[in-house]
């Protein structure tokens, strides 16, 4: 049996994640999951809609699909013209790096589910935005007001002194949260930021997160990395173009962040694992997912790749997202089917006749094993979805975070409105604090 600190580091790991997740979708190939029936035979479907839905947004020109990332949501040309500006101001690139790195850790951990009903507006007017977009844009519009900084007349950066200022009622204030317009799990997001301040000030992490001038911000991970043994330099005219190691950025973000998460969750000798729960088909096994580290991940690597043309070596030990829509895709096509008396009965409610159709039942908790056996399952059919969409488009060289992004997200999110025009929602429903999904 290995020791704790072996444990905590491989369940934090990457590999882990398709492992352990893998362990469970075993389970569901024979149909011996606790609270779901599975169909496999839905899986072909399932690449048949992906695939038109790449088809019709992108044609036959995959190459121009891009990652699955944060960047995405800023709807509306809202990052361009900021790059531009720093630019017209000869912002050094590694500081305009390092500025996007501020706002994508700041924003991802606001991006949690907000809701069938909240909407943002943005600051020019116009209708208002809902779900991640929403929170995107009004998480940017936070950025550029300096909500997060806490310097004066420096407005573009998320610092451990901005952090420590932000309230529950600051951030429903600017995420314009009313009776009317009520986000879920709006506590939950504000605590996220209060201790990432803290986080970034820890003695522990001080090699990632504070510079030599004594400030702490998520955006120094880049001068992290670049000086980092495992990072190699890349020919270029310029001196700051590297390949990094996958697991030098993973170790920053699931360690280095792990203060983040509410100290709730499962823990092994006192230390939090994060996004890692235990699931009752493999006798209380724990099952890593490390869903909005991953989604961290992915948005940060966008950033440097894109803005400084570094490279990612071992990308491809990521898994896709276990959330809501790439999930929901696969309840709403039928190949995930409830157990609805199973779950009836982990509620201590009775099971009626009729049996109940599944939004009527309870919100479910993330730690709740019908949703640990969802998550695993929606880890590995995404990576069988994957190989069949390139085998469909024969595309062999299309990414997984290129197949979320074209596909099973927003085929997730389209199927959800079709069959739900009123809300968009997911098929279930979730108890949402703001830290999860």
């Amino acid at each position: 049996m290995s020791s704790p600190s072996a444990r905590i580091s491989y369940l934090r790991s990457l590999p882990s994640i398709r492992t352990e997740c893998a362990k469970v979708f075993a389970l569901a190939s024979s149909n011996s999951l606790e609270y779901w029936d599975v169909d496999l035979t839905k899986e072909a479907a399932i690449v048949d809609f992906v695939c038109a839905l790449i088809e019709r947004d992108y044609g036959t020109d995959y190459s121009s699909i891009p990652p699955h990332g944060r960047w995405r949501h800023f709807v509306g040309d809202r990052v361009e013209p900021l790059l531009a500006k720093w630019g017209a101001e000869d912002v050094p690139l590694l500081e305009v790096a390092r500025r996007m790195v501020d706002l994508m850790v700041a924003s991802v951990l606001m991006d949690a589910g907000a809701g069938n009903v909240w909407k943002y507006v943005p600051k020019e007017g116009g209708e208002g935005i809902a779900r991640s977009e929403g929170l995107a844009v009004g998480s940017l519009e936070m950025f550029e007001n300096g909500l997060f900084s806490g310097v004066e007349g420096q407005p573009f950066r998320v610092d451990a002194i901005g952090l420590s200022k932000i309230s529950t009622a600051q951030i429903s204030d600017a995420m314009q949260v009313t009776e009317a317009n009520p986000m879920a799990g709006i506590e939950g997001r504000a605590g996220l930021l209060v201790r990432l301040g803290s986080v970034l000030t820890d003695p522990a992490n001080a090699a990632y997160f504070t510079a030599t001038d004594g400030s702490s911000r998520p955006g120094h991970i880049i001068d992290y990395l670049l000086a980092h043994p495992s990072s190699t330099q890349i020919p270029s005219p310029n001196s700051h173009k590297v390949a990094v190691d996958i697991n030098t950025l993973w170790e920053i973000v699931v360690s280095g962040l792990s203060g983040v998460w509410p100290a709730a969750r499962t823990k092994i000798d006192g230390v939090s694992l994060g996004d890692v729960w235990p699931v009752n088909s493999l006798g209380g096994e724990l099952v890593p997912f490390h869903k909005l580290s991953q989604w961290l991940s992915y948005s940060l690597i966008e950033v440097m790749e894109k803005i400084l043309g570094w490279k990612f070596i071992g990308k491809e030990t990521m898994t896709g997202l276990p959330e809501y829509r790439n999930g929901g895709l696969l309840v709403d096509f039928g190949l995930l089917n409830p157990r609805i008396p199973a779950l009836l009965k982990s509620f201590d409610l009775p099971v009626p006749s009729p049996i109940p159709d599944f939004l009527s039942l309870p919100p479910i908790h993330a730690s709740h094993s019908a949703i640990v056996e969802f998550r695993a399952v929606t880890v590995i059919m995404l990576d069988r979805l994957a190989d069949g969409i390139r085998a469909k488009t024969g595309d062999k060289s299309l990414s997984l975070p290129q197949v979320l992004e074209a596909g099973t997200w927003k085929a997730g999110r389209e199927i959800a409105k079709k069959l739900r025009p009123e809300t968009g929602g997911p098929p279930f429903n979730i108890v949402s604090d703001g830290t999860i999904f």
